[in-house]
């Protein structure tokens, strides 16, 4: 509390203050705010305790209220450097540091000497990574810290202050800063200084990162023998005698590090060019390896790399000993080491061959093979009784379920003689489900794996897959049940409330994808508004690890978690999310008939009503809709009571449990834009992403960062099919303007458009030159379709023809069938032709979800 607010208060009221924040800091908020209440029941305009109140009322979660009560004291207080401070953190609390940092500033001034008000400045600078800011507020806090060596955070004041200058990129102060400290100590620390032990490492980093490798060595030669964390020292020191080309001791400490751990590849990698053996050199590779795999017999990399670089028979004989070794041990992973080699076709054919002689019985047993009995080929059809034929049937099974080497009969045939041979084993009825998925059937692959995950309950991993296939298989209730057996029971929302809190990502994703698949649009954008949320949260999780990191030395995995925070959006969780959402929004944009779910979920029934009959029908589904949520609403309010926290605060409530605001927004495009920024931020590489951006770019008018995402998406992949028929929407767009564009802007789209669709180009002709050049590419022909509807609409009914007559093609897969049926749903095409198609289409893929639905 200020001097000037303290003085207005009495001796009680002082005390009472006092309270007021303990009880804030202990989280006893109904308490902090009744001991507030006494003292503005007598000084209503006390500006700090106003201040206090309003920091209360929003870890309430009443923050417009705790804004509107902080306004209120710095009027009444607005030289009072504890309402500033209080400012400053609402304003940090609403992600709005730019304002949160002018307030911290100006309590400061008011208050120079203030260390809380400074270790808060220097952590919203970090977050905000405001480097220069940063190494400002930490050398303050360094010199206002007292005599140095006197002050028992000195260290993490010198350390903070040189992380601050090495971030900013001044590498040169920083060593200089810890150099420093160090030049301060006047006793030694000791051996078991886990803290001094990583300072010192971080600092023979930072020498390293300054290209004075020799340096970096003799400072780690110097602390190599009482430095912690010896793995570490060895690694930096043997790459360091790689880069200055002293081989042979380089040598030397990569087999050191080799007897340390012989399963890690990059030791070899480094062994392999202190020895300077070059890539092409099997021999010399070879002999490598299996000197390694003798020393160390247990280990598997020794012996699965060699496959990598082995050709012809060296390959084979180095495969066979593999396979055989590892088939005979049953090592259930055996497909999972080797199905990276497949990228080669002849290594594919060669482990083929392999395998097919061990389910044969016409291979040689190794030397050192287990005598056990294998079945012969005359004995293939009797149920197969030895481990080692066990494992060589799951193995062909996943072989020829992998898609570079698919026979979905044969694998089928393998993996049910497995079943028979052993009914109750977990992993062949796995693989069953996996074979039904590739078959396109979701319906029997989610069956086969919830009988998987009934053979062992237990086990959590059988239980997520058996989960995620009934996502797939739109089975949202049997999934969600499923994983509770696996979530607290006492968890807030059940256990849906518990995977969210735990952010289970992958179940979180799946179930926004089958809401989107059944056409839920509300509930799918919660669950990807709810990756989205996961992220902001793991992003503002940083700001406890700026202090605690600090405090408790893990410099150098501070310094990781930075660099990865800056990436954080670039995971494939939030790119796969956010263009969901952002295809939803786009959606929404097109036809707002689809916010009303009630209407969504008819699946175009209206189509073939009536006007009056749809009118019916769509009032009909309104009212149970509306029934539906009435009865949501009361059970959610029966269970409002299950949620009280500590204090008896209660947790947070979701008022919008069902998505029914973010499907309902009035301006979809601008809510696309929330996920759109930061996808093309941070993954520009994603075509995804850029063909994504170029819809809603489009829609909103805005030419010029529309092109640049189809100039983006061509230049990841010029041969995708989708970039021509975006190339002519957007041509045809530019043509069809209602109003001229500025000229600049006009010139500039020309001179980067131009040359890939004129302005007076005939865009039928130059379509139908693509649809021929490509006629043999389903999806090439079904974007080529797309685009002649777009030019000439009246075209539509010899569109949807074209689209049935695509799954005559040789080279159609099921996924470009799901994709055809798609675009016809997405023209509302004439029910005849969508039931024209299912049935063609069923006829080549008579196991489909998709396509047998409407038959059985």
């Amino acid at each position: 509390m200020s001097q000037q607010q303290q003085m207005q208060l009495g001796s009680k009221e002082r005390s009472l203050f006092k309270q007021v924040v303990e009880h804030y800091e202990a989280k006893h908020f109904k308490k902090g705010i009744k001991f507030a209440n006494q003292i503005l029941a007598k000084n209503p305009n006390h500006g700090d305790t106003q201040a206090m109140k309003a920091l209360i009322m929003n870890a309430q979660g009443n923050v417009d209220e705790a804004f509107v009560l902080c306004k209120a004291a710095l009027k009444n207080a607005m030289k009072s450097h504890v309402c500033w401070h209080v400012y400053g953190v609402l304003w940090r609390c609403v992600k709005n540091y730019e304002e949160a940092s002018k307030a911290y500033k100006f309590a400061l001034k008011l208050e120079p000497e203030s260390q809380q008000i400074l270790r808060d400045l220097a952590i919203l600078q970090m977050q905000m990574r405001d480097y220069e800011g940063y190494i400002k507020s930490r050398r303050m806090i360094l010199q206002s810290s007292g005599p140095r060596g006197k002050n028992s955070n000195s260290r993490q004041n010198w350390t903070g202050l040189a992380v601050a200058q090495h971030l900013a990129g001044d590498l040169y102060d920083a060593e200089r800063t810890l150099t420093t400290f160090e030049e301060t100590l006047r006793n030694p620390p000791s051996k078991s200084d886990n803290e001094h032990s990583e300072a010192v490492l971080y600092k023979n980093t930072i020498i390293a990162e300054m290209d004075e490798t020799e340096r970096a060595l003799d400072h780690l030669e110097a602390v190599f023998k009482n430095n912690l964390d010896r793995t570490a020292v060895m690694e930096m020191r043997a790459k360091y005698l790689l880069q200055l080309g002293r081989h042979q001791e380089a040598e030397k400490a990569y087999r050191a590090l080799l007897e340390r751990n012989a399963d890690y590849r990059a030791y070899y990698d480094g062994l392999r060019e202190a020895l300077q053996i070059g890539t092409s050199d099997t021999e010399s590779l070879k002999t490598l390896y299996d000197e390694w795999a003798k020393k160390s017999p247990r280990s598997d990399t020794p012996r699965r790399v060699p496959l990598d670089f082995l050709e012809g028979e060296e390959f084979r004989k180095a495969a066979d000993q593999y396979l055989q070794q590892m088939l005979h041990k049953g090592v259930p992973s055996t497909f999972a080491n080797i199905k990276a080699l497949y990228s080669n076709s002849a290594k594919r054919d060669t482990i083929q061959e392999l395998a097919e002689s061990y389910l044969n019985g016409t291979h040689a047993p190794l030397m050192n093979g287990s005598s056990e009995k294998h079945t012969t080929g005359e004995e293939a059809s009797a149920p197969e009784k030895s481990p080692f034929d066990m494992a060589v049937l799951y193995f062909l099974a996943q072989h020829y379920n992998y898609h570079r080497s698919q026979n979905l009969a044969k694998t089928m045939e393998l993996i049910d003689r497995a079943i028979a041979a052993q009914p109750d084993e977990v992993n062949f009825h796995m693989t069953r489900a996996r074979i039904w998925k590739h078959r396109g059937n979701s319906r029997k692959a989610s069956e086969t794996m919830e009988k998987a995950r009934s053979l062992d309950e237990k086990d959590r991993y059988i239980n997520t897959k058996a989960a995620k296939y009934q996502l797939r298989n739109n089975e949202n209730e049997a999934a969600i049940a499923n994983m509770g057996k696996f979530t607290r029971k006492e968890a807030v929302g059940g256990p849906l409330g518990d995977l969210i809190e735990m952010q289970c990502m992958w179940y979180i994703t799946e179930d926004g994808e089958s809401y989107l698949r059944q056409g839920r649009f509300g509930l799918a954008l919660k669950r990807f508004t709810t990756v989205y949320d996961i992220f902001d949260t793991w992003q503002e999780d940083q700001f406890d690890f700026h202090t605690f990191s600090l405090r408790k030395g893990q410099i150098r995995a501070y310094i990781d978690l930075v660099k990865w925070q800056d990436h954080l959006r670039e995971h494939p969780f939030f790119s796969r999310a956010a263009i969901r959402a952002v295809q939803i929004y786009v959606r929404l944009f097109d036809d707002p008939q689809l916010r009303d779910e009630s209407l969504n979920a008819m699946n175009g029934s209206l189509d073939k009503m009536s006007p009056s009959e749809a009118k019916k029908a769509q009032k009909k589904a309104r009212k149970a809709r509306e029934k539906q949520e009435q009865a949501d609403f009361e059970k959610a309010d029966a269970k409002k009571t299950a949620g009280a926290g500590v204090d008896g605060e209660s947790k947070k409530e979701d008022k919008d449990p069902k998505g029914t605001k973010l499907v309902g927004t009035a301006e979809p495009l601008v809510e696309a834009m929330k996920f759109l920024s930061p996808l093309l931020e941070f993954s520009p590489r994603n075509i995804a992403a850029q063909q994504v951006g170029f819809e809603v770019f489009l829609r909103r008018k805005k030419y010029i960062p529309a092109l640049r995402c189809l100039s983006a998406a061509r230049s990841i992949d010029s041969a995708h099919p989708r970039n021509h028929e975006q190339a002519i929407r957007f041509r045809r767009a530019l043509n069809t303007l209602a109003e001229p564009l500025p000229p600049k802007i006009s010139e500039a789209l020309e001179a980067e458009f131009s040359p890939l669709v004129s302005p007076d180009a005939d865009l039928l002709e130059l379509n139908s030159r693509f649809l021929s050049e490509n006629s043999n590419s389903a999806a090439h022909v079904q974007a080529s379709l797309c685009a002649r509807q777009v030019i000439d609409p009246q075209t539509a009914d010899e569109n949807q023809k074209d689209v049935i007559r695509t799954l005559a093609l040789p080279s159609v897969s099921l996924e470009d069938a799901i994709r055809g049926l798609d675009l016809l749903k997405d023209w509302k095409a004439q029910s005849r032709y969508q039931e024209d198609y299912i049935a063609v289409a069923h006829e080549r893929w008579p196991e489909a979800t998709e396509f047998s639905s409407k038959q059985d």
